[in-house]
């Protein structure tokens, strides 16, 4: 049985479009198949990312508030990505 490696990034300190730049080179040093797991703030990197994600051909399994309190867009959010 194969382990799937998982990932972590932490962009909430960052503003568009560094957030998905950084993004990107996480994913660019995956393996296929690998889960990372996303740390973002603000409603434009929750925009921008999960599209720019998505249009680079990787699966989006999930975008979360971090906290089940905070589930406006400006709060942190956790997105689960799948590198294809």
């Amino acid at each position: 049985m194969t382990e799937i490696k998982t990932f972590h990034l932490d962009i909430t300190a960052d503003v568009c479009p560094i957030t998905f730049v950084k993004t990107k080179l996480m994913l660019e040093k995956m393996p296929v198949g690998a889960i990372a797991t996303v740390r973002l703030r603000g409603a434009e990197p929750l925009e921008n990312v999960p599209r720019s994600v998505r249009a680079h051909g990787h699966e989006i399994l999930s975008v979360v508030p971090e906290s089940p309190m905070q589930s406006e867009a400006s709060a942190v959010h956790l997105i689960q990505i799948k590198r294809t």
